[in-house]
């Protein structure tokens, strides 16, 4: 993301912070930056700044503009090439790859069909990843999944038990 696509952004965040149902102006900003840190840059400099025709700041003008914005200054530069921004993209991708897995292994489990149903629901989960980390977790405490089995009523083979009084429903997924 480039410095002027972020105060882009920041104005459209501004602007609805202050109930604006719009982004603030270039103009707005300005204003408001004169009337709430009693300094201010011109409307100029800051379109030059979005545009890209000024790809660099001063030290001051970033620290006006993060103080005006409420964020660290170092966000206000350009993103190196190839940042991305959040992890979700790399964990999306963890989580398709575990899904496959864990189909495979569905698949593979089919003489078992207790376990491949189970393997299915974590696939079918929104975040298979989360329920194997929290699946090791609960391994780790010592007679938690016996507890765990008593509460919930399942068998050793991971049926649910017909003397639950909850007759054969299963166990659901997502």
């Amino acid at each position: 993301m480039t410095l002027g696509e972020k105060i882009r952004h920041l104005r459209g965040v501004e602007g609805s912070l202050r109930e604006l149902g719009r982004p603030m102006t270039q103009t707005e900003v300005i204003r408001a930056m004169r009337r709430e840190l009693r300094k201010n840059i011109s409307q100029a400099y800051l379109s030059q700044i979005e545009s890209g025709a000024r790809p660099h700041m001063t030290h001051a003008t970033r620290d006006l503009l993060a103080r005006f914005f409420k964020v660290h200054p170092g966000f206000l530069v350009d993103d190196a090439e190839g940042f991305q921004t959040s992890l979700a993209s790399d964990l999306r991708v963890q989580d398709a790859k575990v899904d496959s897995w864990l189909y495979s292994a569905a698949e593979n489990s089919a003489n078992d069909p207790a376990l491949s149903r189970a393997l299915k629901n974590v696939a079918d989960y929104d975040d298979s990843r989360k329920c194997l980390l929290l699946l090791g977790e609960i391994v780790k405490m010592p007679g938690l999944v016996d507890h765990l089995s008593e509460v919930l009523g399942t068998d050793t083979r991971g049926a649910k038990a017909s003397n639950s009084g909850q007759g054969s429903t299963e166990l659901g997924g997502a």
